[in-house]
Formats: C-alpha cells, sequence, structure tokens
C-alpha cells in the first residue's frame, strides 16, 4: 500500500511514529512534509497530501497536525478525498466503513503513539461498507454517487 505522510510542527513527532509503524508493517510511506528541520503550515502539508490522494498518487493519506481538525479541514475541499478525524479504533472503523475515507487525521498534542499505531490499523484494515446489512450497504453506495454528484456541481 502506497500512504502519504504529512504534519505541521505540532505533529512532527507522532507522524514519524507512525511512519515507522507502517514501514514496519510493510507499507510503502511518501512523507510530504513535516520534520524537525523543514516546519510546514498545516495547510501547505494537507493541501499537498489531498492532491496526492485525490490523483491517485497515494492510495492513503495520514496527516497530523495538533488536533487533526485544521488538516481534515483542508484535505476535505479536494474533490475525491475524504479525510476524518478519528481519536480512537472504533471511529476510525467507522469512518472507513460508512464514509469510505481515505485519509485519516490525527491530533499530535491529543494522541499517544500506541494509540494513534492502533486508530491506523484500524483504519487500514476496516473496508468501506464492512459489517453492515443489505439495505444499509445499498444506503452507503448510494450514498457515494451522491456525494461525487455533489462534489461535481461544487467543484466544477
Amino acid at each position: 500500500m502506497i500512504i502519504g505522510l504529512g504534519a505541521d510542527p505540532f505533529g512532527v513527532e507522532l507522524k514519524e511514529s507512525v511512519k515507522e509503524h507502517l514501514e514496519a508493517a510493510g507499507h510503502r510511506c511518501i512523507d510530504i512534509g513535516g520534520s524537525s528541520d523543514r516546519e510546514r503550515a498545516y495547510y501547505d502539508v494537507a493541501h499537498e497530501l489531498a492532491e496526492k490522494v485525490g490523483s491517485g498518487a497515494c492510495e492513503w493519506g495520514v496527516l497530523v497536525c495538533g488536533t487533526g481538525m485544521g488538516m481534515a479541514i483542508v484535505a476535505n475541499k479536494h474533490p475525491g478525498v475524504y479525510a476524518a478525524v478519528c481519536e480512537d479504533a472504533a471511529t476510525a472503523a467507522r469512518a472507513r466503513s460508512i464514509n469510505n475515507a481515505n485519509v485519516l487525521t490525527l491530533g499530535g498534542m491529543v494522541t499517544a503513539p500506541f494509540k494513534a499505531n492502533e486508530i491506523v490499523d484500524a483504519f487500514l484494515s476496516t473496508k468501506f461498507k464492512s459489517g453492515w446489512d443489505d439495505q444499509i450497504k445499498s444506503f452507503l453506495d448510494q450514498s457515494m454517487i451522491d456525494i461525487q454528484r455533489i462534489e461535481s456541481d461544487e467543484f466544477r
């Protein structure tokens, strides 16, 4: 799996921990920003990573700022990018199974590294629509069609 990673100064330490965890699990990581010697604003990092996910250059994205909120707001401005702030494994699994999220945002000020690894694992291992009955799966399929229509109308 190709996973893009990015962080602002408040998320660098957690991003590095997540990157180590992902690489140990055999994933290819593309680090697009945030290091101790190269500080970048959250909105620049989120914009660059969202472009990579939206274009297909990265299958998934993980963004880390202070709370995860700012990164999610910016990433969600891009068509085809569905960023979700997750603070535990359960919300990460739901973000994938219900919302088909493809970018995970985390808070470096509020998430411990061991917890971040649990969240990332749940996010990456959960498939869209998993665990739902056929009626809800049908609704979720239609929701993606409707969301893409809204994107098309709004992002022309």
